[in-house]
């Protein structure tokens, strides 16, 4: 166990992004009541993740992570999941395909529900009200009563996140994550666009593929990699008196895991080396990811490397760089030189999301024009450097919203109107996901044919 650590280290050191709950009675007792829930995920499953990161961290996988900016209460339905799990599906089997690897699939979903914020206050008009810090905090509705945190929503948190576990584990090891369904992943809104075409004309080749397999005996009745998937997830763990109450010990190891979810990370403005975020997570021995932003110095890095991951074992710690289009030139680099020099194991992942929002028409948005630049940006940074490009982190919805302008079908600044559903960030649409894969994909076979090249001189 890490020295002089316990689940409640934390809150004897300052601590940034937490709310003013006014019932501090109220809030103890919750968090004593979720300390006798059952855990959501499993210390098995957080190490078998982590397993499947040190690979990536190798160099032989690709991390896809991604999902709802913020869960909401309100829109938790089946229909949401299963949109959400189709389109992340096809987002897989694509990256596999071009990547010619495993890719390791890692939600945000069944516990993202807290949010950090630019300011405390929100202000509209000459009302001014606390700010939106996610379900599990306060109501996004603009009145006061909204507004304050509420301890008793940690515990719908739980049980949504139960719930959202439940069928996602039916989806991924009960069938339909089945390769011989790969063409009914199709959503309805993505069959007639471009990227619906494309991947069409993919789940043809792997169906060819299946169809042959059948032939010589190799099915999804016989060999369960073709029936089931392995499916994560992840959120930022904010709100630390939630994780500590679901922070238990693993029978088997006695090692402590957060059971709230597999991964959970730190983010850009709680990764303060000396902070009660960091203090918390360099306990935990499930799978991290830290955020890192402009800010980030490559001493900085290194110092919170040190912190997180002292035994420097692959799989532990995913660097998620989240910079801006214009950016990432500037600050990637050196930091991977810097982790590169002191032979430092990790994950590079790269956020394209949150660098790059802007407001257009008095909504947040998210130019994909500009997610593409950065992600092009940091593979060809990577394999200036000869360090592997092992993830992508993006905020995406298997519903046709219209959050983020452009992709194929070319979302305007006047059509943000039409169907604006987040509760928090910019999302992209299911079809503005699937074209970033097949982008990737494009990037990871070019990568790919170029390493053969050198090596057969």
């Amino acid at each position: 166990m890490a020295e002089n650590w316990t689940p409640n280290s934390w809150r004897h050191k300052p601590i940034q992004q937490v709310p003013d709950y006014p019932d501090a009675g109220a809030l103890k007792a919750t968090e004593a009541q979720l300390a006798t829930f059952p855990p959501l995920v499993f210390a098995g499953e957080a190490r078998r993740l982590k397993k499947s990161l040190a690979n990536v961290a190798e160099g032989n996988g690709f991390l896809l992570q991604g999902g709802d900016c913020a869960e909401s209460f309100l829109e938790h339905g089946a229909d949401t999941i299963r949109d959400f799990f189709r389109a992340f599906l096809q987002m897989a089997v694509v990256l596999t395909f071009g990547a010619q690897q495993p890719v390791v699939k890692v939600g945000r979903i069944a516990g993202q529900f807290a949010k950090p914020r630019s300011s405390n206050i929100e202000k509209q008009g000459d009302i001014e009200l606390p700010s939106y810090r996610g379900d599990i905090i306060n109501g996004i509705e603009f009145n006061e009563e909204a507004r304050i945190p509420n301890p008793h929503r940690q515990l719908q948190a739980y049980r949504q996140s139960a719930a959202t576990l439940n069928l996602l584990r039916a989806f991924a090891m009960g069938g339909y994550a089945n390769l011989d369904n790969v063409h009914q992943w199709m959503l309805g809104f993505v069959k007639d666009s471009p990227q619906g075409e494309r991947y069409r004309k993919l789940a043809d080749r792997i169906s060819e593929t299946m169809d042959f397999m059948k032939a010589i005996g190799i099915t999804s009745e016989n060999n369960h990699s073709l029936r089931e998937t392995d499916f994560f997830t992840s959120h930022e763990a904010l709100l630390l008196g939630y994780e500590e109450a679901l922070t238990r010990v693993d029978s088997t190891s006695g090692d402590w895991y957060a059971t709230s979810g597999h991964m959970i990370w730190i983010g850009d403005r709680t990764r303060q080396p000396d902070h009660a975020h960091v203090e918390f997570c360099r306990g935990i021995k499930n799978p991290i990811g830290l955020k890192c932003g402009p800010s980030m110095t490559a001493d900085g890095l290194l110092e919170l490397i040190d912190i997180l991951n002292p035994t420097n074992e692959a799989g532990r710690l995913t660097l998620i760089c989240r910079f801006g289009h214009d950016k990432v030139a500037e600050h990637l680099p050196r930091l991977i030189r810097a982790v590169e020099r002191e032979g430092r194991k990790v994950v590079w992942s790269c956020d394209p999301m949150h660098g790059n929002t802007i407001t257009l028409n008095n909504y947040k948005t998210r130019p994909f024009d500009r997610v593409l630049s950065e992600v092009e940006s940091f593979f060809q940074i990577h394999r200036a450097e000869g360090t592997h490009p092992g993830g992508i982190h993006v905020e995406m919805t298997g519903k046709d919203v219209t959050e983020c302008t452009g992709g194929a079908r070319a979302v305007t600044a006047g059509d943000l109107q039409d169907r604006y559903h987040t509760h928090c960030d910019p999302r992209l649409n299911a079809d503005q996901a699937l074209e970033l894969a097949f982008l990737l994909a494009e990037r990871m076979k070019t990568g790919r044919e170029e390493k053969r090249l050198a090596v057969n001189g």
